[in-house]
């Protein structure tokens, strides 16, 4: 028996592999299936089944490609209603590979066609659960983002949440291990542990929706309680997952166009795409076509690509480093954004061998912040999210979070200049570059970000809960 987990750090997802005596299945598969097959031919094994624990909302699983080049079916739970062919199990539904069995416990809650798939060993002893969105690591998933499908109410959801776990997974034993299909960084949960596989024994100890003593509306105000609001692009993800998408061959095909800068100026004009710059944030500072976008490949790329640019169906053009080009275009389609229209060949370094216009922005160390501070004071934007805030901040500082950025921008300051930070440097580039774009050019960004702030003399405050004061 082989189980193994390939987890996409980006994503904080978990696909599964699982073989036995030359079968194998394949639990939620990412969008690009090239190392699934690589893994089917360096066993030999013959994909018998790929199993899908719900419609996903924060990627697009590969699920299609990958039975259209394997020939094997497609399995979702109960209430799944596809656009495409797939074997829909029913409740309790028992399914071979080699000498393991894989039972479909329907486990409605966090989706009405939410499933998860018991695995019996060869000696018919339950061995582990993949639970997808419905068990996490210290969580369980959200109620909230299937109310419109499913006709409910969060609470609603939330009370087939707890059902589904008091009936079909706590009564499991404790040795059984948890295989869930997000980790923490995932805004599918918000407690998450930053582990990635338990046994359900832990889990019972850990995890707050699986106290044993908890009511059904205790259960049900905990779980809804504090959800921020989805990310825009979960539903058109959801829709992709459900009604189909095209290859990913397909979407490597149109992406990987090479453009020299004459043609990629022309087809960002004509077409009105976004410039979106992947390098790392050092490099875009120093220089950048004017409005690009910075979403660096060494970061948070898919999911900030996915909450700020929300339309999947935008047009994009790339500034990549050298050779990554690739990887870009991979980790877009991962969450639905399959419209890249090409590349800069030669990157930022051909475009200003041809002269064309190169836009930049400020960035001050510490030391050359608290000298200004000395001076008179200053406004600072921390774009962290409230709870890092909450936590602790620079006195005075206006706390706009980067996940708000697209409805706030007018609290940004605009008749004076104002230094911008993150935790680190990652995420305030984001904004400096999306309120660049938008016609501010009053940005000065931190480097280092909170991390280097905390160390200086600009005065920082811890929050103090408002039942002590």
């Amino acid at each position: 028996m082989k189980i193994e987990q390939i987890y996409t750090g980006c994503l904080a997802q978990g696909a599964y592999y699982i073989e036995s005596e030359g079968e194998a299945a394949i639990i939620d598969p990412l969008r690009e299936v090239e190392p699934y097959l690589q893994r089917l031919a360096q066993s030999g094994a013959q994909l018998k089944y790929i199993f899908e624990t719900h419609f996903h909302a924060d990627f697009v699983s590969g699920h299609i490609t990958l039975a259209e080049k394997t020939k094997a079916p497609i399995v979702y739970g109960p209430e799944a209603k596809p656009h495409f062919e797939a074997h829909i199990a029913k409740d309790g539904e028992s399914f071979k590979i080699g000498a393991l069995t894989l039972i479909a416990l329907h486990t409605p809650g966090h989706t009405m066609e939410s499933t998860t798939y018991l695995l019996k060993d060869a000696q018919g002893k339950d061995h582990a659960i993949f639970s997808g969105d419905t068990l996490f690591l210290g969580d369980v998933g959200r109620p909230d983002l299937a109310q419109k499908a499913a006709n409910l109410t969060q609470e609603e959801l939330a009370g087939k949440l707890f059902d589904s776990l008091r009936s079909k997974i706590m009564p499991l034993d404790d040795q059984v291990v948890v295989y869930p299909a997000h980790g923490a960084g995932s805004a599918c949960g918000k407690n998450m542990m930053k582990e990635t596989v338990d046994t359900l024994g832990n889990q019972k100890k850990m995890n707050y929706a699986l106290r044993a003593d908890m009511t059904r509306e205790e259960f049900i105000q905990e779980v809804t309680d504090g959800l921020l609001p989805p990310p825009a692009y979960f539903p058109l993800n959801v829709k992709m997952n459900k009604q189909g998408y095209d290859s990913i061959d397909d979407v490597y095909e149109k992406g990987l166009n090479a453009l020299s800068p004459d043609d990629f100026e022309q087809m960002a004009e004509a077409t009105g795409a976004v410039v979106l710059d992947v390098r790392p944030e050092s490099q875009f500072v120093k220089g950048f076509i004017p409005q690009s976008i910075f979403i660096g490949l060494d970061g948070g790329f898919a999911p900030w690509v996915g909450a700020l640019l929300q339309d999947t169906q935008q047009p994009l053009l790339l500034v990549a480093p050298k050779d990554r080009e690739k990887e870009a275009i991979t980790r877009l389609a991962r969450v639905g954004f399959d419209n890249v229209l090409g590349f800069l060949n030669g990157g930022i370094a051909a475009w200003q061998d041809a002269e064309k216009e190169i836009d930049s922005l400020e960035s001050h160390i510490v030391a050359q912040v608290e000298q200004k501070q000395a001076e008179s004071p200053i406004a600072i934007v921390d774009v962290r999210k409230k709870n890092e805030f909450l936590s602790e901040h620079v006195k005075e500082a206006l706390n706009i979070p980067l996940d708000d950025i697209n409805s706030s921008m007018a609290e940004f300051p605009q008749n004076e200049d104002f230094y911008l930070h993150c935790a680190g440097g990652y995420r305030s580039v984001i904004a400096a570059s999306i309120l660049k774009s938008r016609g501010y050019h009053n940005i000065i960004n931190i480097e280092g970000g909170f991390e280097a702030l905390k160390d200086s003399d600009l005065k920082t405050t811890d929050y103090v809960c408002p039942s002590t004061l």
